[in-house]
């Protein structure tokens, strides 16, 4: 779209100044309320409809909402092809992503078939895949080959040697995994049945992606065993990631050529084809298959060459025909994978509604968050009993559902027939693959999140903070391993969030002249101090956390040591106290030495005795009678009266303080006389934040400064007047609509009539 360059225009408003009272009064505020009460709410939730039941059957079942309205015309063609697509490239990930979660693959092959159906029936978006990914599959790993070694299953070979009964492992593995799997989705449908879908708001996208990535080396590293065909020793715990690496390093000359050879032609053909697909994607009606094209083909290859016998390559072995009967998990192993069932589920439901957000924005219509937590919930379930691991969506299969023109979950529906049909016919055919290719395929499906790398140049050019919640969540995942990671970059992310609101930026407003702005002294040039008033802001919320840094701040940049002068004022009040006190004494001893003279019962020397001297002109006052002349006598209690504390900008003059000089670094004739707080960018208050605006009121008041507040929220004028902070001390008229509404009216209260023309209530902007 063309640019173009608009001349400046000035606007003017002309109105009257205008605090909270008189704003309640123009606008008419109103005292009703809109929301339901709670007696009302109560009988609509128990009242039952026919519309109503529909409804609520449509919103937790949302396909009997769009499967009757699915139209053939517009849509069979692109969920077919679509569905076939992504059908073919489950096959392989699903084989390949079992060896992450090191159980045979016949269970990934499961994992992408019950799933899918379950979301096709309770999921909301349209396009994203459900099934095995790389990242889940590398957590139910951890936790498998943690809680079952091949250490728990040695038995004692034909020839003395120990060898690993691999049947037994892999049968305790796959209950393992399963028992996560219902364990984690029991959390996931209770946090959506709750409606805590929002829980993944506070899971960043730079930690999401940050913790992705350490993802990725994780699984590249538990590979590279396939890659070299070496067997390195088993890490658990922090730096288990470095071990592993350093093992693997330590048995490279032991890498056995043959399965290198394999891995290297494979991957070479996988990345050559892949760019192409990448390349020419707008050309090709449908990416080529390679992932699967190189599965055949290896496994013809092993098979009719006869390399297993030849160079004992290490193939996927028996993938059983048939499905499995369901069958219940071992609840007694809840107990210890309850930590990383929770894991589970958050990342796995972070990543799916993420993406399953990316493609309803771009094609328009809603994901609801908690009925996804449902739906990824009841799919972890169900596929718990039926021997599948946790899923959550790929992002490499959405985005091929999604390019080759899937328009609903049918797609997947299809998707899981292609699958059903090699579990019960041709998975057999299959058991010649070798396991390097399988590995090939994650790492060729990795390059994704290995791209993620390219967002530390991209955050250090935008935002600093979260550049440094990808790093230290990176930087955790790969020293602690997924589930420690998780749980620091958590804590380190909700850090950062403290630390933000704990530190806002505080500022000094100043006014630009011939408008009614008000910005940052430090920033702005042209924006200038009005003389007498301090307009102070802050950037974000004033709450418990930074209630006592707001007071101080406000402080510091006044330049108003609000604790000195009120330490300076009692002083100076109790001095002049003590100066009244013995005025009043010597005064009484006056009265009662001219009575006692005046009664003849005192001679004047006596007087002189007791008082050191007569003052100045008490002999004059002394008349030859005795009597005293009050006429000559001085109002001292007027004089003390006359003589109290006083700023300039009232007018008076201090004639008794001698503190004047210094007042502890401050005094009246600094010329501050008001303070704005510009408390706009607060969006509530708590019991803290009330207290401390009321020690500001009345501390600084008593210090003969006047307290206004501007700007502030409806919402948060009701939480004051709930709070109890409106009072005689504090009233209404105190609370401008503005900045520029306070300021006229303290302009106008103190007469500086020569300044409020400059800031008229006609603003020209």
């Amino acid at each position: 779209m063309e640019e173009r360059d608009y001349p400046s225009r000035d606007y003017f408003v002309q109105r009257e100044v205008l605090d909270e009272l008189r704003l309640d009064e123009v606008a008419q505020k109103g005292t009703w309320s809109t929301k339901p009460t709670l007696g009302e709410r109560v009988k609509e939730s128990l009242r039952c409809s026919v519309p109503r039941l529909k409804h609520t059957a449509q919103s937790w079942v949302p396909v009997l909402g769009w499967l009757p309205h699915y139209s053939i015309r517009e849509n069979a063609i692109g969920d077919l092809i679509s569905g076939c697509s992504v059908g073919i490239m489950h096959l392989p990930q699903g084989m390949a992503y079992a060896l992450l979660a090191s159980l045979r693959p016949v269970f990934g092959l499961y994992t992408s078939l019950y799933p899918v159906l379950i979301y096709f029936i309770f999921g909301t978006s349209r396009h994203i895949s459900i099934g095995t990914f790389a990242v889940i599959s590398i957590m139910i790993g951890s936790v498998t080959e943690r809680i079952a070694p091949d250490s728990n299953f040695i038995v004692n070979g034909t020839n003395g040697t120990d060898i690993v009964n691999v049947d037994d492992r892999d049968a305790f593995r796959v209950q393992i995994a399963c028992s996560l799997t219902v364990l984690a989705g029991i959390f996931q449908i209770l946090l959506g049945v709750v409606r805590f879908g929002f829980v993944v708001t506070y899971l960043s996208e730079p930690l999401v992606r940050g913790y992705t990535t350490g993802s990725a080396c994780h699984v590249c590293v538990s590979q590279l065993k396939y890659l070299f065909g070496v067997t390195p020793s088993r890490f658990t715990g922090p730096l288990s990631l470095i071990y592993t690496l350093v093992d693997i390093c330590r048995l490279l000359p032991q890498t056995k050529v043959p399965e290198l050879v394999v891995s290297l032609v494979a991957l070479s053909v996988l990345i050559v084809v892949k760019e192409l697909n990448a390349c020419y994607r707008q050309k090709l009606p449908l990416p080529i298959p390679i992932e699967l094209i190189v599965i055949i083909a290896a496994t013809i290859i092993t098979h009719f060459c006869g390399l297993t016998s030849k160079y004992s390559i290490d193939v996927v072995g028996e993938i059983p025909s048939g499905l499995k009967a369901p069958r219940a998990p071992d609840t007694t192993l809840f107990s210890q994978v309850i930590g990383d069932a929770f894991a589970v589920a958050i990342v796995g439901y972070a990543i799916n509604i993420s993406l399953g957000k990316t493609f309803a924005l771009k094609h328009g219509y809603k994901v609801d968050s908690n009925q996804e937590l449902v739906a990824l919930g009841l799919s972890n379930t169900v596929g718990g009993f039926f021997q599948c691991y946790s899923v959550t969506s790929s992002l490499s299969r959405s985005l091929v559902q999604e390019s080759t023109g899937g328009k609903t979950q049918v797609a997947g529906v299809i998707s899981s027939v292609i699958v059903l049909i090699t579990v019960l016919k041709i998975g057999a055919l299959f058991e010649d693959l070798p396991k390097a290719v399988l590995s090939t395929i994650v790492f060729v499906n990795l390059k994704g999140m290995f791209k993620q790398f390219m967002d530390i140049p991209e955050l250090w050019r935008t935002n600093k903070v979260d550049l440094l919640v990808w790093l230290v969540t990176f930087t955790s995942t790969i020293l602690l391993n997924l589930d420690l990671g998780l749980a620091v970059s958590i804590g380190f992310s909700m850090l950062t969030f403290i630390f933000r609101t704990q530190l806002p930026r505080y500022a000094i407003l100043g006014h630009v002249s011939g408008t009614d702005l008000y910005l940052d002294t430090d920033s702005y040039r042209e924006a200038k101090e009005i003389p007498g008033i301090k307009i102070f802001r802050s950037s974000t919320t004033i709450y418990y956390t930074n209630a006592e840094m707001y007071l101080e701040a406000l402080q510091e940049k006044s330049g108003i040591e609000i604790g000195k002068l009120l330490t300076a004022k009692k002083k100076r009040d109790a001095e002049l106290k003590r100066k009244q006190e013995k005025e009043k004494k010597k005064e009484k001893k006056k009265k009662k030495a001219v009575s006692h003279l005046s009664n003849g019962t005192l001679s004047l020397k006596e007087l002189e005795m007791n008082e050191g001297k007569v003052s100045p002109g008490l002999s004059g006052q002394i008349q030859g009678n005795g009597q005293v002349n009050w006429a000559y006598q001085h109002d001292k209690t007027m004089l003390d009266s006359d003589s109290d504390t006083g700023c300039p900008g009232d007018g008076s003059i201090n004639q008794e303080s001698h503190y004047g000089d210094d007042v502890e670094g401050w005094a009246c004739g600094s010329g501050t006389h008001s303070i704005i707080l510009d408390i706009s960018t607060t969006s509530f208050v708590d019991t803290v934040t009330v207290n401390t605006l009321k020690n500001i009121f009345r501390d600084f008041e008593e210090i003969d400064l006047d307290i206004y507040l501007a700007g502030c929220q409806a919402c948060v004028v009701e939480q004051l007047e709930t709070a109890g902070f409106f009072s005689e001390s504090i009233p209404k008229s105190r609370l401008f609509v503005t900045v520029h509404d306070a300021v006229l009216h303290i302009l106008k209260k103190r007469g500086q009539t020569d300044f409020i023309l400059d800031v008229s209530c006609n603003t020209q902007m």
